[in-house]
């Protein structure tokens, strides 16, 4: 009789096997995989519950099919141009092919100026689940000698942000990892959460709170979609406003609060 460790080698290898999957750091996918097979009765179960899982965290907000090395040719040479105008519009005719940033464009040229005016200089990013964020660095307004840290579940788009901020001269690090797992051992002046407690709740109700204990941030930028993926509004602003008064209550840190047509954001201090 096959034992649960093969049963799940069968199960991981069958996902990463997908090209829709095949870039997902494997431990997540491991992670995911070991879960879904402990709550279902046959193997067959547990593989479209692990497909189904991965869709909703990160395959519904991806396009499964992308050419980054063509992506970083046309920034290469956007950057060439010394304009930095060419180099943004570039970056955001990218951003486009992720759901999450597609989402911010209308308010990009307010969004990162608003919630980040008044606080101290930052000196280093840590990026949580960042998908296509950091593309967004010609709008964060932060020093050239920043370092920026981004994790994500994506193995190829974290190679290519890589080169992105090569390219910007920015001190950058990236990691392919669950972030509910990713040790953050090093302080960051600040951390983004963008979007990223719905999703990762879906896996662990618990991941909010989690997430915010454990990053050692001075100041943490947390935001929550206003809208579905199908850009359905039922009440998420409220709901979200609520949850995060949840996820901060019995705590000595500062909130503000800031609403965008798109997005809702809260930064937090501590």
């Amino acid at each position: 009789m096959r034992n649960e460790t093969e049963f799940l080698d069968q199960l991981v290898s069958t996902v990463l096997s997908a090209r829709k999957y095949s870039q997902i750091s494997p431990p997540f996918v491991r992670s995911l995989a070991l879960r879904e097979l402990r709550h279902h009765r046959s193997y067959k179960e547990a593989l479209k519950a692990t497909k189904s899982k991965l869709h909703q965290v990160a395959g519904a907000y991806q396009e499964s099919q992308t050419d980054y090395a063509l992506w970083l040719d046309r920034l290469r040479a956007a950057k060439a141009t010394a304009q930095p105008a060419a180099l943004q519009e570039v970056c955001r005719s990218l951003m486009v092919h992720h759901a999450s940033t597609r989402e911010r464009l209308p308010i990009l040229e307010i969004f990162f100026q608003t919630v980040l005016s008044g606080l101290p200089p930052i000196h280093s990013v840590l990026d949580v689940a960042c998908g296509l964020n950091p593309l967004a660095l010609p709008w964060m307004g932060l020093p050239p000698q920043v370092e920026y840290f981004a994790v994500d579940i994506y193995q190829d788009m974290l190679s290519f942000l890589d080169g992105f901020m090569h390219l910007l001269g920015i001190t950058g690090r990236t990691a392919a990892a669950d972030v509910l797992e990713f040790s953050f051992e090093r302080a960051v002046d600040l951390a983004f959460v963008l979007k990223a407690i719905p999703c990762l709740e879906q896996l662990d109700r618990s991941a909010g709170e989690r997430l915010l204990d454990s990053i050692p941030a001075a100041h943490l930028l947390v935001t929550f979609p206003v809208h579905s993926l199908g850009g359905r509004s039922v009440g998420m602003s409220d709901t979200y406003s609520a949850h995060m008064l949840e996820l901060v209550s019995g705590k000595s840190w500062s909130m503000r609060r800031f609403e965008f047509p798109t997005e809702l954001a809260f930064l937090i201090s501590r």
